[in-house]
Protein backbone atom coordinates (compact mmCIF):
# COMPACT_ATOMS: atom_id res chain seq x y z
CA UNK A 1 0.00 0.00 0.00
CA UNK A 2 1.15 3.52 -0.71
CA UNK A 3 0.51 6.47 1.61
CA UNK A 4 -2.73 7.50 -0.10
CA UNK A 5 -4.07 3.96 0.16
CA UNK A 6 -3.11 3.81 3.83
CA UNK A 7 -4.83 7.14 4.51
CA UNK A 8 -7.98 5.89 2.81
CA UNK A 9 -7.91 2.68 4.86
CA UNK A 10 -7.46 4.62 8.10
CA UNK A 11 -10.26 7.03 7.22
CA UNK A 12 -12.89 4.49 6.28
CA UNK A 13 -11.59 0.96 6.88
CA UNK A 14 -14.15 -1.33 8.51
CA UNK A 15 -12.00 -2.88 11.20
CA UNK A 16 -9.69 -2.13 14.11
CA UNK A 17 -6.05 -1.46 14.95
CA UNK A 18 -4.10 -4.15 16.78
CA UNK A 19 -1.76 -2.77 19.45
CA UNK A 20 1.37 -4.98 19.40
CA UNK A 21 3.65 -2.40 20.98
CA UNK A 22 4.38 -3.65 24.50
CA UNK A 23 7.71 -2.13 25.51
CA UNK A 24 10.32 -3.14 28.09
CA UNK A 25 8.28 -2.42 31.20
CA UNK A 26 5.12 -4.22 30.05
CA UNK A 27 6.78 -7.10 28.18
CA UNK A 28 7.15 -9.53 31.14
CA UNK A 29 3.45 -9.16 31.94
CA UNK A 30 2.51 -9.66 28.28
CA UNK A 31 4.68 -12.77 28.08
CA UNK A 32 3.25 -14.19 31.30
CA UNK A 33 -0.24 -13.72 29.90
CA UNK A 34 0.92 -15.59 26.81
CA UNK A 35 2.11 -18.49 28.96
CA UNK A 36 5.84 -17.70 28.98
CA UNK A 37 7.26 -17.47 32.50
CA UNK A 38 10.23 -15.25 33.43
CA UNK A 39 12.23 -18.40 34.17
CA UNK A 40 12.11 -19.22 30.44
CA UNK A 41 14.34 -16.31 29.45
CA UNK A 42 17.31 -14.43 30.86
CA UNK A 43 17.95 -10.73 30.24
CA UNK A 44 16.37 -8.23 27.90
CA UNK A 45 17.70 -9.78 24.69
CA UNK A 46 16.05 -13.14 25.33
CA UNK A 47 12.90 -11.44 26.61
CA UNK A 48 12.52 -9.37 23.45
CA UNK A 49 13.23 -12.45 21.34
CA UNK A 50 10.32 -14.21 23.05
CA UNK A 51 7.91 -11.32 22.53
CA UNK A 52 9.06 -11.00 18.90
CA UNK A 53 8.21 -14.67 18.36
CA UNK A 54 4.74 -14.02 19.77
CA UNK A 55 4.17 -11.00 17.56
CA UNK A 56 5.42 -12.78 14.45
CA UNK A 57 3.09 -15.68 15.19
CA UNK A 58 0.21 -13.21 15.34
CA UNK A 59 1.00 -11.23 12.19
CA UNK A 60 1.59 -14.36 10.11
CA UNK A 61 -1.56 -16.16 11.29
CA UNK A 62 -4.18 -16.65 8.54
CA UNK A 63 -6.87 -14.73 10.44
CA UNK A 64 -4.65 -11.68 10.91
CA UNK A 65 -5.30 -9.83 7.67
CA UNK A 66 -6.67 -6.58 6.32
CA UNK A 67 -10.26 -7.77 6.11
CA UNK A 68 -10.89 -6.99 9.77
CA UNK A 69 -7.56 -5.62 11.05
CA UNK A 70 -6.92 -2.25 9.40
CA UNK A 71 -3.74 -1.32 11.29
CA UNK A 72 -1.13 -2.55 13.76
CA UNK A 73 1.08 -0.60 16.18
CA UNK A 74 4.61 -1.94 16.55
CA UNK A 75 7.38 -1.62 19.12
CA UNK A 76 10.68 -0.42 17.61
CA UNK A 77 12.37 -3.83 17.86
CA UNK A 78 9.39 -5.44 16.14
CA UNK A 79 9.47 -2.86 13.36
CA UNK A 80 13.15 -3.55 12.79
CA UNK A 81 12.67 -7.32 12.89
CA UNK A 82 11.53 -9.87 10.33
CA UNK A 83 9.12 -12.77 10.25
CA UNK A 84 10.49 -16.31 9.89
CA UNK A 85 10.70 -16.05 6.11
CA UNK A 86 12.87 -12.92 6.33
CA UNK A 87 10.14 -10.41 5.49
CA UNK A 88 10.38 -7.13 7.45
CA UNK A 89 7.40 -6.94 9.79
CA UNK A 90 6.03 -3.64 8.35
CA UNK A 91 6.19 -5.17 4.86
CA UNK A 92 4.42 -8.30 6.12
CA UNK A 93 1.63 -6.11 7.44
CA UNK A 94 1.34 -3.94 4.35
CA UNK A 95 1.27 -7.02 2.11
CA UNK A 96 -1.75 -8.19 4.11
CA UNK A 97 -3.54 -4.86 3.77
CA UNK A 98 -2.71 -3.77 7.32
CA UNK A 99 -1.37 -0.24 7.96
CA UNK A 100 1.80 -0.25 10.13
CA UNK A 101 2.35 2.25 12.96
CA UNK A 102 5.30 2.71 15.36
CA UNK A 103 5.26 3.43 19.10
CA UNK A 104 7.67 6.37 19.56
CA UNK A 105 7.27 7.55 23.16
CA UNK A 106 10.09 7.00 25.65
CA UNK A 107 7.91 6.45 28.70
CA UNK A 108 6.38 8.87 31.18
CA UNK A 109 7.31 11.02 34.14
CA UNK A 110 5.84 10.46 37.60
CA UNK A 111 2.37 11.93 38.09
CA UNK A 112 2.10 15.67 38.67
CA UNK A 113 -1.07 17.78 38.63
CA UNK A 114 -3.05 14.58 38.19
CA UNK A 115 -1.33 13.51 34.95
CA UNK A 116 1.73 11.72 33.67
CA UNK A 117 3.43 13.62 30.88
CA UNK A 118 5.72 11.94 28.39
CA UNK A 119 9.46 12.08 28.75
CA UNK A 120 11.41 13.91 26.08
CA UNK A 121 12.01 12.02 22.85
CA UNK A 122 15.56 12.80 21.68
CA UNK A 123 15.34 10.03 19.07
CA UNK A 124 12.00 11.10 17.60
CA UNK A 125 13.31 12.34 14.26
CA UNK A 126 15.54 9.26 13.96
CA UNK A 127 12.61 6.93 14.67
CA UNK A 128 10.39 8.72 12.18
CA UNK A 129 13.06 8.48 9.48
CA UNK A 130 13.58 4.77 10.15
CA UNK A 131 9.85 4.17 10.14
CA UNK A 132 9.41 5.90 6.79
CA UNK A 133 12.28 3.86 5.37
CA UNK A 134 10.46 0.65 6.37
CA UNK A 135 7.06 1.75 5.08
CA UNK A 136 5.50 2.76 8.40
CA UNK A 137 2.51 5.10 8.01
CA UNK A 138 2.28 6.70 11.43
CA UNK A 139 3.25 6.78 15.09
CA UNK A 140 1.69 6.40 18.52
CA UNK A 141 2.62 7.93 21.87
CA UNK A 142 0.94 7.55 25.26
CA UNK A 143 0.47 9.75 28.30
CA UNK A 144 -2.03 9.30 31.15
CA UNK A 145 -4.64 11.42 32.90
CA UNK A 146 -5.34 10.27 36.46
CA UNK A 147 -7.45 13.12 37.83
CA UNK A 148 -9.77 15.87 36.65
CA UNK A 149 -7.15 18.58 37.11
CA UNK A 150 -7.81 21.25 34.49
CA UNK A 151 -4.21 22.48 34.31
CA UNK A 152 -2.85 18.94 34.18
CA UNK A 153 -5.25 17.78 31.48
CA UNK A 154 -4.53 20.85 29.37
CA UNK A 155 -0.77 20.31 29.70
CA UNK A 156 -1.14 16.64 28.82
CA UNK A 157 -3.11 17.28 25.64
CA UNK A 158 -0.90 20.22 24.65
CA UNK A 159 2.22 18.06 24.93
CA UNK A 160 0.61 15.40 22.76
CA UNK A 161 -0.05 17.98 20.05
CA UNK A 162 3.44 19.48 20.39
CA UNK A 163 4.95 16.12 19.49
CA UNK A 164 2.21 15.44 16.97
CA UNK A 165 3.17 18.52 14.98
CA UNK A 166 6.80 17.38 14.93
CA UNK A 167 5.74 13.97 13.66
CA UNK A 168 3.65 15.56 10.92
CA UNK A 169 6.72 17.57 9.91
CA UNK A 170 8.51 14.23 9.54
CA UNK A 171 5.85 13.06 7.10
CA UNK A 172 4.06 10.55 9.34
CA UNK A 173 0.54 10.38 10.80
CA UNK A 174 0.57 10.77 14.60
CA UNK A 175 -1.81 8.91 16.88
CA UNK A 176 -2.18 11.07 20.01
CA UNK A 177 -2.99 8.97 23.08
CA UNK A 178 -3.84 10.94 26.23
CA UNK A 179 -5.29 7.98 28.14
CA UNK A 180 -7.86 8.70 30.85
CA UNK A 181 -7.28 6.09 33.55
CA UNK A 182 -10.20 3.74 34.15
CA UNK A 183 -9.31 3.72 37.85
CA UNK A 184 -9.73 7.48 38.20
CA UNK A 185 -12.57 8.48 40.54
CA UNK A 186 -13.02 11.64 38.48
CA UNK A 187 -12.73 10.01 35.04
CA UNK A 188 -15.99 11.35 33.61
CA UNK A 189 -15.06 14.92 34.53
CA UNK A 190 -11.51 14.44 33.27
CA UNK A 191 -12.83 13.21 29.94
CA UNK A 192 -14.95 16.33 29.57
CA UNK A 193 -11.80 18.40 30.15
CA UNK A 194 -9.90 16.25 27.66
CA UNK A 195 -12.55 16.86 25.00
CA UNK A 196 -12.38 20.63 25.50
CA UNK A 197 -8.58 20.70 25.49
CA UNK A 198 -8.33 18.50 22.40
CA UNK A 199 -10.76 20.68 20.47
CA UNK A 200 -8.58 23.68 21.32
CA UNK A 201 -5.38 21.91 20.30
CA UNK A 202 -6.81 20.80 16.97
CA UNK A 203 -6.94 24.47 16.00
CA UNK A 204 -3.14 24.39 15.83
CA UNK A 205 -3.23 22.11 12.80
CA UNK A 206 -2.99 23.51 9.31
CA UNK A 207 -5.89 23.20 6.89
CA UNK A 208 -4.25 20.22 5.18
CA UNK A 209 -3.18 18.46 8.37
CA UNK A 210 -4.88 15.71 10.35
CA UNK A 211 -4.09 13.56 13.38
CA UNK A 212 -5.54 10.37 14.80
CA UNK A 213 -6.65 10.04 18.42
CA UNK A 214 -6.47 7.01 20.72
CA UNK A 215 -8.72 7.53 23.73
CA UNK A 216 -10.16 5.55 26.61
CA UNK A 217 -13.70 4.40 25.87
CA UNK A 218 -15.57 7.27 27.56
CA UNK A 219 -17.73 6.91 30.64
CA UNK A 220 -20.45 8.84 28.78
CA UNK A 221 -21.20 7.12 25.46
CA UNK A 222 -20.51 9.23 22.37
CA UNK A 223 -18.80 11.96 24.41
CA UNK A 224 -16.11 12.12 21.73
CA UNK A 225 -18.49 12.43 18.78
CA UNK A 226 -17.29 16.01 18.12
CA UNK A 227 -13.77 14.56 17.66
CA UNK A 228 -15.01 11.69 15.49
CA UNK A 229 -16.68 14.27 13.22
CA UNK A 230 -13.85 16.84 13.33
CA UNK A 231 -12.30 17.53 9.88
CA UNK A 232 -8.78 17.53 11.35
CA UNK A 233 -9.18 14.07 12.91
CA UNK A 234 -8.61 11.18 10.53
CA UNK A 235 -9.93 8.55 12.97
CA UNK A 236 -10.69 8.11 16.66
CA UNK A 237 -9.66 4.74 18.08
CA UNK A 238 -10.28 3.29 21.52
CA UNK A 239 -7.89 1.64 23.95
CA UNK A 240 -9.08 -1.19 26.17
CA UNK A 241 -7.36 0.32 29.21
CA UNK A 242 -7.68 -2.64 31.55
CA UNK A 243 -11.12 -3.83 30.46
CA UNK A 244 -11.50 -7.50 29.66
CA UNK A 245 -12.34 -8.15 26.02
CA UNK A 246 -15.97 -8.79 26.94
CA UNK A 247 -16.19 -5.46 28.75
CA UNK A 248 -14.23 -3.56 26.11
CA UNK A 249 -16.31 -4.68 23.15
CA UNK A 250 -19.54 -4.01 25.06
CA UNK A 251 -18.49 -0.46 25.96
CA UNK A 252 -16.98 0.30 22.55
CA UNK A 253 -20.18 -0.68 20.74
CA UNK A 254 -21.96 2.18 22.53
CA UNK A 255 -19.79 4.76 20.74
CA UNK A 256 -20.58 5.63 17.14
CA UNK A 257 -17.58 6.05 14.86
CA UNK A 258 -14.91 4.87 17.31
CA UNK A 259 -12.95 1.74 16.38
CA UNK A 260 -10.81 -0.43 18.63
CA UNK A 261 -7.07 -0.31 19.14
CA UNK A 262 -6.78 -3.08 21.69
CA UNK A 263 -3.73 -4.87 23.08
CA UNK A 264 -4.47 -7.06 26.10
CA UNK A 265 -8.11 -7.50 25.08
CA UNK A 266 -6.89 -8.88 21.75
CA UNK A 267 -4.23 -11.18 23.18
CA UNK A 268 -5.85 -12.41 26.39
CA UNK A 269 -6.70 -15.95 25.17
CA UNK A 270 -3.53 -16.61 23.13
CA UNK A 271 -1.02 -19.07 24.59
CA UNK A 272 2.44 -20.15 23.47
CA UNK A 273 1.48 -23.77 24.16
CA UNK A 274 -1.29 -23.79 21.53
CA UNK A 275 -0.68 -25.53 18.23
CA UNK A 276 -1.07 -23.40 15.12
CA UNK A 277 -4.68 -24.38 14.53
CA UNK A 278 -5.70 -23.63 18.12
CA UNK A 279 -3.76 -20.37 18.07
CA UNK A 280 -5.40 -19.11 14.90
CA UNK A 281 -8.85 -20.16 16.09
CA UNK A 282 -8.40 -18.19 19.34
CA UNK A 283 -7.02 -15.19 17.45
CA UNK A 284 -9.81 -15.37 14.89
CA UNK A 285 -12.45 -15.38 17.63
CA UNK A 286 -10.90 -12.29 19.27
CA UNK A 287 -10.63 -10.51 15.92
CA UNK A 288 -14.28 -11.25 15.12
CA UNK A 289 -15.51 -9.88 18.46
CA UNK A 290 -13.42 -6.71 18.31
CA UNK A 291 -14.25 -6.12 14.64
CA UNK A 292 -17.98 -6.43 15.37
CA UNK A 293 -17.78 -3.85 18.15
CA UNK A 294 -15.72 -1.52 15.95
CA UNK A 295 -18.34 -1.44 13.19
CA UNK A 296 -21.38 -1.51 15.48
CA UNK A 297 -21.78 2.25 15.30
Amino acid sequence: MNTAEMTAKMAAGQGFIAALDQSGGSTPKALKGYGVEESEYSGDEEMFAKIHQMRCRIVTSPSFNGNKVVGAILFEKTMNGCTDDGTPVPTQLSNRGIVPFLKVDAGMHEAENGVQLMKDMPRLDELCARGKELGVYGTKMRSVIHEANADGVAANVRQQMDFGLRILDNGLMPILEPEASLSSESRAEAEEMLLTSMQEQLDRLGDDQQVMLKLTIPAKPNLYQPLVDHPKVLRVVALSGGYSREEAVRELAKNTGMIASFSRALLEELRAQMDDQEFDAALSSAIDEIHAASIAG
